[in-house]
């Protein structure tokens, strides 16, 4: 039976007047009876809307950071997305599979919900261990985004999916925070996003929430537990301690390919019933 996360959704739009992080309003819906995905793991990307190939490998960069543990010395993508491993599914590797571009908007600037899993079924390579990952632009609508939602997960005939949209000209104090100050609560100074790109950046934080609730499908969410907590110390309105880059002045607390940054939310650790985070 579908279920939506509304629990935790209402739970953030309540706390939003303390500044909870508005980047993890994703929509929650279970996956073929609540079967997590383990092993190798093909995720397709769907671009729909206009991106710049900047943009784009920043978000293909984050992918394959996931499977590539030796970038560098300090906290990694690939050791945030190792707390995965012990939830009952093990490991799981994401391997990028095919991407698509729609840059002309085929069917309007303007989706509603069934739109997502229409587009993400464009797309069926790796059949029931995929996951169709769709990426709207900043000029595109969605039914429900920026009013309760900055993204989803469901499944489909084949696979699962994931739908992400970019905020950055719609909803940045919603989606996007902390590198955008907060629609409600206290207006305390956004971080600088690691990447140069708000709208991008903030894509990358559901973008992680909802793979790692889409592989590991517990019955509570992986990271909807932790929500707008990046660092130790983190409280409603502050996103705990992380690293700072002294040229740019960014925030993060992980290292990828490339010499990419990015800023990762906090995951649930069921051994330990905490919150863990990198920093």
């Amino acid at each position: 039976m579908a279920y939506s996360y509304r629990f935790a959704i209402l739970f953030v739009l309540l706390s939003a007047t303390v500044s909870l992080s508005t980047a993890a309003l994703v929509e929650q819906k279970p996956r073929r009876g609540g079967i997590p995905l383990k092993g190798s793991v093909t995720l397709n990307l769907v671009w729909y809307g206009k991106f710049t190939p900047t943009q784009r490998s920043v978000i293909v960069d984050f992918i394959r950071s996931i499977g590539s543990p030796a970038v560098a010395k300090g906290p990694s993508v690939a050791s945030w997305w190792k707390t995965t491993e012990k939830y009952k599914q093990g490991v799981s590797n994401l391997v990028v599979g095919k991407q698509l571009l729609l840059e002309n908007y085929p069917i309007g600037k303007s989706l509603k919900s069934p739109y997502l899993r229409a587009l993400s079924s464009k797309l069926n390579v790796g059949g029931a261990r995929s996951i169709t990952v769709v990426l709207t632009a900043k000029d595109v609508a969605v039914e429900g985004f920026c009013m309760n939602r900055c993204g989803t997960h469901g499944s489909r005939a084949s696979g699962a999916y994931v739908w992400v949209g970019n905020s950055e000209t719609q909803c940045p104090g919603y989606c996007a925070w902390p590198f955008h100050q907060p629609i409600y609560g206290p207006q305390s100074p956004p971080l600088v996003a690691p990447n140069g790109d708000v709208g991008v950046d903030g894509m990358i934080i559901n973008l992680a929430t909802l793979l790692v609730n889409t592989v590991t499908n517990p019955s509570q969410e992986a990271v909807a537990a932790c929500t707008g907590v990046f660092g130790s110390g983190a409280y409603p309105g502050y996103a705990g301690r992380v690293l700072v880059d002294k040229t740019s002045g960014a925030s993060y607390n992980a290292l990828g390919l490339a010499g990419r940054k990015y800023l990762l939310p906090a995951m649930w650790d069921p051994q330990t019933s905490t919150c863990k985070t990198l920093v």
